[in-house]
């Protein structure tokens, strides 16, 4: 499979894969979360949250499920006792991806959204309906104090049913361009934030993109050593990594081979994930041109490389920025065209390049990327200005709202302090 079909299933195009959780320690944990200028009340003990009950609703797609777990990791760092479930459906990769990250997950009906917000939705047919009381019902049973949405098919019942309940709700809009379930469920609640600065939303608030400790910790220069030496690469040469997303991409996979001799030719060497279902064969040759299905610890990737070349969905875009790695974007070209909408703010701080799809090709990379990166100086430039629009505490500030979010509905209606 090469670059996936219009609707949800483009979006898993943005991952180069699903790697494990990061393995930084409690005490580098602990520093982040304290040095965040804009985590609020650093200090504050993490048993003072006390068990928060929350419900994450992200399902469908990677690149929904991504951000969502890693803002219930967040949660779960902030608040060790806090109890979290993920709501999903039976389509997409809800059952493959959300059981392994160690959380349960309920299911509801798959509900098909129509075009425009309008009164039509809020008519509910009988598939909406009965996805809203099966998302009711695992807010009853779980004791939900706030739901957090991150859009998606699965979003929609979960907010209808918050709302129904009276359970606070919280949104997080991974990509510039918001969907259908964030524009209603920025109606429905003032705890809306965007990881992009483009995202137009009621209420909006631009925090960034949660993103696992092993990304937003990342040191690129410190791990970079380490990294070329774990893929055989030599530790000295300028170094592109090129990855289309989980399923690899053909178009970037057909371009970036085509390459191999301009790129040796340049002293360049590769790192190309090319997707597990795809094939790919290079010439041997020096400088190394290696091939890989996936990679499953993309930081190291992350830190080997000098410059990428790849598509730009939300998660990809917020991660190379947080790492400060420059990159040429390739919009994937079916869809409603908001990976291009996720790239801008890092093309125009000078943090990458963008390429249409179409006019991806050899003569287009010899030209524009083999100048930048063979360049220490462009380099340095863009890595410091792709760095600049991105943010990597995106998780804990989201978490600590959402559990300021949580506790507040607890103080309210407790025992005692109010009911349901």
């Amino acid at each position: 499979m090469n670059d996936g079909p219009p609707g949800g299933d483009h979006e898993r195009d943005e991952r180069s894969r699903e790697e494990p959780a990061g393995d930084a320690s409690a005490a580098s944990l602990e520093s982040r979360i304290a040095g965040s200028p804009r985590a609020e009340r650093a200090g504050e003990t993490r048993s003072a949250f006390g068990g928060s009950r929350v419900l994450v609703a992200g399902g469908g797609t990677a690149g929904h499920i991504e951000p969502a777990m890693n803002l219930a990791d967040a949660v779960r760092r902030l608040d060790p006792a806090a109890t979290i479930t993920a709501l999903g459906t039976v389509k997409g990769l809800d059952q493959d991806l959300i059981p392994a990250r160690g959380y349960p997950l309920e299911l509801v009906p798959p509900v098909p959204l129509p075009r425009r917000v309008n009164k039509a939705l809020f008519a509910t047919p009988r598939r909406v309906r009965e996805a809203v009381n099966v998302a009711a019902g695992v807010i009853d049973r779980a004791g939900i104090e706030v739901v957090v949405g991150f859009g998606g098919y699965v979003a929609v019942p979960a907010y209808l049913a918050a709302r129904k309940r009276g359970i606070p709700i919280v949104v997080h809009e991974a990509n510039a361009r918001p969907g259908l379930a964030n524009r209603l469920a920025a109606r429905l609640t003032s705890h809306v934030f965007t990881a992009s600065p483009r995202a137009k939303l009621k209420h909006a608030q631009m925090i960034g993109m949660p993103l696992r400790p092993a990304i937003a910790q990342l040191d690129r220069a410190a791990l970079r050593g380490e990294a070329r030496e774990r893929f055989g690469l030599a530790p000295d040469r300028p170094t592109l990594l090129v990855f289309g997303g989980s399923q690899g991409a053909r178009s970037i996979n057909t371009a970036a081979s085509g390459s191999v001799g301009a790129l040796r030719a340049a002293g360049i060497q590769v790192i190309h994930v090319i997707g597990p279902k795809n094939e790919l064969v290079v010439p041997d040759g020096d400088p190394r041109y290696l091939v890989l299905p996936y990679v499953e610890q993309m930081q190291y990737a992350y830190a080997a490389a000098d410059f990428a070349l790849c598509r730009c969905g939300a998660m990809t875009c917020a991660e190379l920025a947080a790492v400060g790695l420059p990159a040429a974007y390739v919009p994937y070209p079916v869809g409603n065209g908001e990976q291009r909408f996720n790239a801008m703010p890092i093309v125009e701080a000078g943090g990458g390049l963008l390429v249409d799809d179409a006019d991806l090709d050899v003569d287009w990379i010899l030209a524009n990327v083999v100048p930048k990166l063979t360049d220490p100086q462009v380099l340095a430039r863009m890595s410091g200005a792709a760095e600049h629009a991105g943010a990597r505490d995106g998780d804990v500030v989201l978490a600590r709202h959402v559990l300021d979010v949580a506790r507040a509905y607890r103080a309210t209606h407790s025992p005692g302090g109010g009911s349901r």
